[in-house]
């Protein structure tokens, strides 16, 4: 007997993804071993020796980007408990992340575990959307839009930087989902923790702003990329004064890795003064040879003037197999305490260096 579409949906989203909490695991003994190892193992090492050297160096401001879907696959507690344990200072994500994700789970939904190999005209008739072997409910996606309306639609109209509008939503979950502490929207709310999401259109928020447009065609907000580049750019340069430095951990590549690398040129041309990022990790696995890899290799990216070439390392590798681990040991190592949270979200606010001057 062919099953209802009701029971088919209920099949399908019955088993929700398990988020990792890298609190609860102490990957250093492995992390150890893979001190005296080569290939990736080797590589993954020595990215958790730059991340600890940003941590322990008190001077140095780091910014984490994430591209991709590792969120969706059992991720999304990582950037949250970096921020609760002041293990990064600022963050450029995409929308998908952002939005689809974190939010979307903070609303009450979730991810379920799936099938590379389900029938997606199947999935398409039952309104379950596919990101390799997850689920994601579109009905419940269609809510984290109207949500994103709701929100646009309580605010003055006005440009705003993705920065800007990402913390009315922390705004909001704390005012309508307070109980959503592993939300990353939520935690970098509370911290005061800066989220910029470049291409912030290219996900559920576009639908949500772009009926608060069309709904309010002479009062309407605008998201301003443009906004958000100068506020990532100034946090830069405030970073670097007094010596300070600038240290990037990257999951993934696309826009947020190169917004974030591009800032030390933009600060030059602006007449600033700063140093090229002192430490970069990227994991990915984007290919070289083509001359992408999501935004080129970190030594390519010396020769832009992005990033100093003595300070970087690239992971070749699918990122939920090394970002937990390497994580989890720079917690259990105890490099980020005594950090002091660098409070960015609201230096902006009240008007970044032109408040300094």
């Amino acid at each position: 007997m062919k099953k209802s579409k009701k029971l088919r949906r209920q099949e399908l989203l019955s088993l929700p993804i398990q988020h990792v909490d890298f609190t609860m695991i102490d990957a250093r003994p492995i992390m150890d071993a893979r001190k005296g190892m080569r290939f990736v193992a080797g590589d993954t090492a020595r990215a958790l020796e730059l991340y600890g050297q940003m941590l322990k160096n008190r001077e140095c401001t780091v910014i984490m980007t994430i591209a991709g879907s590792a969120g969706a696959a059992g991720c999304l507690q990582i950037p949250t408990q970096m921020v609760r344990n002041n293990m990064v200072d600022a963050i450029v994500c995409t929308g998908a992340h952002i939005v689809d994700m974190t939010f979307f789970e903070a609303l009450g939904f979730s991810h379920y575990q799936g099938s590379p190999s389900a029938d997606d005209d199947d999935l398409r008739r039952l309104m379950i959307d596919r990101i390799y072997d997850t689920f994601i409910d579109e009905n419940e996606l269609r809510v984290c839009d109207e949500t994103i309306y709701k929100i646009a639609n309580s605010l003055p109209p006005r440009a705003y930087s993705s920065r800007e509008f990402i913390k009315e939503m922390g705004r909001y979950l704390l005012e309508e989902k307070p109980a959503a502490k592993d939300s990353l929207v939520l935690a970098a709310y509370e911290c005061d923790v800066p989220i910029f999401v470049p291409a912030f259109s290219d996900c559920s928020a576009g639908f949500g702003l772009t009926k608060h447009q069309v709904k309010r065609p002479d009062k309407h907000l605008t998201i301003d990329p443009v906004k958000d580049f100068r506020e990532l750019t100034e946090i830069v340069v405030k970073a670097g004064l007094g010596g300070g430095s600038t240290g990037l951990f990257m999951i993934g590549g696309g826009s947020p890795k190169n917004f974030a690398q591009d800032t030390v040129v933009c600060a030059e041309m602006l007449g600033h003064k700063v140093s090229m990022h002192k430490y970069a990790v990227q994991i990915t696995v984007a290919d070289v040879r083509d001359g992408a890899c999501s935004s080129s290799t970190l030594k390519e990216a010396n020769s832009w003037g992005k990033v100093e070439q003595s300070g970087e390392q690239m992971v070749f590798a699918e990122a939920t197999t090394v970002w937990p681990e390497i994580m989890s040991a720079a917690y259990h190592s105890g490099w980020h305490q005594g950090r002091t949270n660098k409070n960015f979200s609201e230096w902006l606010d009240r008007g970044g260096l032109s408040a300094d001057r």
